[in-house]
């Protein structure tokens, strides 16, 4: 069952600690067959080295488990969410990649400083707000999810145009038109995390990128007149 999606998601979960995002078992990647209405997610604890396409758990867009016989992630009810409210995406990572991370601790945006930013994310990438004890004691990971789409319909804010969240005291969550893609989208926070952190210590109190300079650098890589890379 789906296997071209699980080869595809255990491959983007393994990349998770060759790429740098994460250690130990801090993070997960999960896919979506939006045909289907399927999508697959890295068991809960086991380590990406000795994952296996086959280790992968098969859910519905319920949450009832269709195939594997090993416990899911447990950020598996924000990625249920976040599937269910963004049905444009096709992939999802969660990391607790250091950078992003710290802006996350911090309850900080990662102001859009520069053309890298730009090229990936539309803007200042937000910050979902802080859990209720209410919400924790009801249901922490599906809250989570609630409290991302909430911040995003706050805002007006469009999920592939703005492919990361952070959450408040938590980590980032990224998301894309493929499990790699989404994988490829958390590379790029961590990385425009880094040079923002590092831009406002050199020059505190910097502005962020004009708008024609941003409108022109995300443009120019997304939407219908987008001209970077090959002709497809």
């Amino acid at each position: 069952m789906l296997e071209a999606l699980k080869n595809e998601v255990c491959a983007a979960n393994r990349a998770l600690e060759s790429s740098g995002l994460v250690k130990l078992t801090w993070g997960n990647v999960s896919g979506i067959d939006r045909a289907s209405g399927l999508w697959c997610i890295k068991p809960s604890g086991v380590a990406y080295a000795d994952l296996k396409p086959e280790d992968l758990v098969v859910l519905d867009l319920e949450g009832s488990i269709v195939e594997g016989s090993l416990r899911p992630s447990s950020d598996t009810k924000t990625h249920l969410h976040l599937y269910r409210e963004f049905t444009e995406i096709g992939g999802i990572t969660h990391t607790h990649s250091p950078y992003a991370t710290m802006f996350s601790q911090a309850s900080r945006e990662i102001p859009c400083y520069g053309t890298t930013h730009a090229d990936h994310f539309y803007g200042t990438v937000p910050v979902a707000r802080a859990l209720t004890q209410a919400e924790l004691d009801e249901d922490y990971e599906h809250h989570t999810g609630v409290a991302i789409v909430e911040c995003f319909r706050k805002l007006g804010l469009k999920p592939m145009e703005m492919p990361g969240v952070l959450q408040a005291h938590h980590a980032p969550f990224t998301w894309g038109k493929s499990a790699m893609d989404s994988l490829n989208n958390s590379i790029a926070l961590e990385m425009c995390a880094q040079m923002a952190l590092g831009s406002f210590q050199l020059r505190p109190g910097l502005a962020p990128i004009p708008d024609h300079i941003l409108e022109k650098h995300h443009s120019r890589k997304h939407g219908p007149g987008a001209y970077y890379g090959q002709k497809k």
